[in-house]
């Protein structure tokens, strides 16, 4: 328990207890998604070896796929230079991120001064969360 300690302690959270997550596509590179973690989040993530996230929005814990079953397997973690972001290099289990069904959160880019899509859903979001 010592050297989780150790591990949170280095992490600068801010004033909500909180750091931002980047999570990124281990093969491509490609940036898939940006979370929030508390330290249970982070704790539980190193634990599972899968990425659990702190939802603002439910104020909960949020394993990432427990629902939809796009778990992110975690690869690697780094901790920025500042202490103050997570990188985590991820194995996007049924390659869809965003819980619009599209591979990753970041896919629309600014053209012509509008906000365009810039890749379609691999799997409709209804399909996906059927409950």
């Amino acid at each position: 328990m010592a050297e989780i300690n150790s591990v949170m302690e280095e992490v600068k959270w801010n004033s909500s207890g909180l750091v931002p997550c980047v999570a990124q596509c281990h093969q491509s590179g490609r940036i898939l998604m940006l979370a929030w973690m508390n330290a249970a989040a982070l704790q539980a993530t190193i634990e599972k070896n899968e990425m659990v996230y702190w939802s603002r929005s439910r104020q909960s814990l949020w394993h990432k796929g427990e629902t939809s079953g796009h778990i992110q397997k975690l690869i690697e973690l780094q901790l920025d230079c500042d202490g103050d972001t997570l990188l985590a290099r991820v194995d996007q289990i049924g390659g869809i991120a965003c819980h619009t069904g599209t591979q990753s959160c970041f896919f629309r880019t600014l053209e012509g001064g509008k906000w365009q899509a810039t890749e379609a859903p691999l799997k409709p979001s209804s399909e996906i969360y059927r409950q």
